[in-house]
């Protein structure tokens, strides 16, 4: 049976995640009160921030950095997109129509 958390990003009860992602305090406070969409969203986000940043996770300064994002990110204070970013336009589904 899955473990159930009231998520502090989705406000609701839903699915707790396995284990701690994260070493530490911050990975404890993440698994007692972060679901598994909320994680997923989050890692989306990481990915973005990694990318467009050139960031290096072996770096202990980017980090420290992606570490601070992640709790802006999840528990508030509004974590932003890199700047400059613009996400991928969305395909025109009438562009592969046939018009005949």
């Amino acid at each position: 049976m899955p473990r159930t958390v009231f998520c502090s990003y989705e406000q609701r009860d839903t699915e707790g995640l396995d284990f701690a992602p994260w070493p530490g305090e911050l990975g404890q406070r993440v698994f007692a009160s972060i679901g598994k969409g909320a994680w997923a969203k989050w890692l989306a986000h990481q990915t973005m921030l990694i990318n467009e940043n050139r960031l290096s996770p072996m770096n202990p300064e980017h980090r420290k950095f992606l570490q601070g994002e992640m709790e802006k990110f999840l528990f508030g204070g509004g974590a932003e997109k890199p700047a400059g970013y613009l996400p991928a336009a969305e395909p025109d589904p009438s562009a592969g129509a046939d018009s005949t």
